[in-house]
């Protein structure tokens, strides 16, 4: 089933994000640029050349690979490998350079966006997770810039992102992976309720009921079997299996065992 997303809110998102990690890095001295990132084999500077090599992916554009990265050990895919042939091409470029290519693909893209035809927003096409719309595919985009911003900040000691919008945008997009997490990772059994109290920089109760499958509804019948309650940030980490997450700050009130299992399983992305 294709996901239908309102295109502006995501749009203003993914401007925000942008101009917030353009602000952020800018401020950043040689040391802070090039220090390294709490993501396996990439320096703060790599991170933005991720972001700005995808853009440039979107638009068509392509890098030729200077070496082969599929041995390294942090490659797992594909997409693995496209990233880390836009690394290293930014390597080879300095950081003047990378930013004004940041700034330039970011705007082409925005602009892109925001002249696409509905019926091209809400077509089917390819996503990481899997056949979607392309809306869905840019609210990914939100929540991989956004995610990335959490990686910067905690790679250099900078809190975490204090931005409502891309926040929210980034909220809903992992919303939509929580029955995959509690139905089918979590193994949750049929009749089970389960509420995510997201706190932090963009607050929300999301619910889930257990049937024939997991589906987030509005509210609940009844009381949840189990509550958890999570920072958004804390949860981005987790689910992004990151070496700052720390499980033990989800709060689990109700069935501790369906909890545990829950928190467990929530790491799944790549």
């Amino acid at each position: 089933m294709v996901t239908f997303v309102p295109r502006k809110p995501v749009i203003d998102a993914l401007r925000d994000e942008w101009a917030t990690l353009d602000a952020l890095v800018s401020g950043f001295d040689d040391d802070e640029w090039a220090a390294p990132s709490i993501l396996p084999g990439w320096s703060v500077a790599d991170i933005i050349a991720h972001i700005t090599g995808t853009e440039w992916s979107l638009t068509g554009r392509e890098v030729e690979a200077s070496r082969d990265v599929s041995a390294l050990a942090h490659v797992r895919n594909p997409i693995g490998e496209l990233n880390e042939r836009w690394l290293d091409y930014y390597r080879l470029r300095t950081r003047d350079e990378l930013m004004d290519d940041f700034r330039s693909v970011t705007d082409q893209r925005l602009n892109m966006l925001a002249g696409m035809p509905e019926q091209q927003w809400d077509a089917e096409g390819f996503t990481p997770a899997g056949p979607d719309s392309y809306g869905r595919f840019m609210r990914i985009r939100v929540f991989d810039s956004w995610i990335h911003e959490v990686d910067i900040r905690d790679s250099l000691g900078l809190g975490t992102p204090t931005d409502i919008l891309p926040a929210t945008s980034a909220r809903k997009e992992m919303v939509a992976t929580l029955p995959f997490l509690i139905g089918k990772k979590a193994a949750a059994p049929a009749g089970s309720a389960v509420t995510i109290d997201f706190t932090g920089v963009a607050p929300r109760p999301v619910h889930v009921v257990v049937s024939e499958r997991a589906t987030v509804v509005p509210e609940l019948d009844g009381p949840a079997d189990v509550t958890l309650q999570v920072d958004l940030v804390e949860y981005a980490r987790l689910i992004g299996g990151r070496t700052t997450a720390d499980p033990s700050t989800v709060r689990i009130d109700g069935d501790t065992d369906l909890g545990e299992r829950i928190v467990a399983n929530l790491h799944y992305l790549i």
